[in-house]
């Protein structure tokens, strides 16, 4: 009631491949990530394809009065910030409850604004695929470009005008991980499901942006940024 009202005033959001979101039951959807104002041009897209948009949030959010009891009752999914084998095991109970409940999850396998100097998707992190891999669950790349005309990278406040700015969002096939099955706790097959999930987002932005991406993904740590954010996968 809200947020949708708003955010049809502020874009014009198009969208190309709604037939590839399933309908019900299950799914990681792993858009790229650029603006601040991108989750809302996300779930909107989400919401008017008829699925609830449910993001990871890094679970220290869960810990917050009030935000926490929002976000545990509208069905959020915390994210443990480590390797270990109790967030392993936290992954593998996220995506049974994805599965019994028949519910899509919303992940930016970036884990937070990419770093890449002209937007492009950067190194991604294993978020999304341990989720998708632990039951079987459809990966669905996502690309959308135009909201960092309404609101930049880092950039404080909005661009309000001209009104309904047209935003892009393309959803493409599931990505194939069916020689990957059972392997969700090996790093070799986490970074290889990995790199093919970079590969069809970015991909489906030089569809959007009608251009190529530069041939080596940024990688923060090479150029000695840190990847800190909200969303960290």
């Amino acid at each position: 009631m809200i947020v949708v009202p708003i955010v049809s005033l502020l874009a014009k959001i198009r969208v190309t491949g709604r037939e590839k979101l399933p309908a019900e039951g299950a799914f990681v959807l792993a858009p790229n990530h650029y603006s601040e104002l991108d989750p809302l041009i996300v779930a909107v897209a989400v919401w008017r394809l008829g699925r609830a948009p449910r993001f990871m949030a890094k679970e220290s959010l869960f810990r917050i009065p009030v935000l926490g009891w929002i976000l545990k009752r509208t069905g959020m999914i915390p994210v443990a910030r480590s390797s270990s084998a109790s967030a392993a095991k936290q992954t593998m109970k996220q995506s049974a409850e994805l599965v019994e409940h028949g519910r899509g999850v919303i992940v930016y396998p970036e884990g937070t604004l990419t770093r890449d100097p002209d937007l492009w998707p950067m190194r991604g992190k294993s978020g999304a695929v341990r989720l998708a891999l632990a039951d079987d669950i459809p990966l669905i790349p996502m690309a959308q470009w135009g909201t960092q005309a309404i609101m930049g990278r880092y950039q404080k406040g909005l661009s309000l005008w001209p009104p309904r700015k047209p935003v892009d969002v393309v959803i493409g096939d599931p990505v194939d991980l069916s020689d990957l099955r059972g392997r969700a706790g090996e790093q070799a097959a986490l970074n290889e499901a990995t790199t093919r999930l970079m590969n069809a987002i970015t991909a489906l932005l030089e569809g959007i942006r009608d251009e190529k991406a530069p041939a080596e993904r940024w990688n923060p740590a090479s150029h000695g940024q840190k990847e800190t954010g909200r969303l960290d996968s």
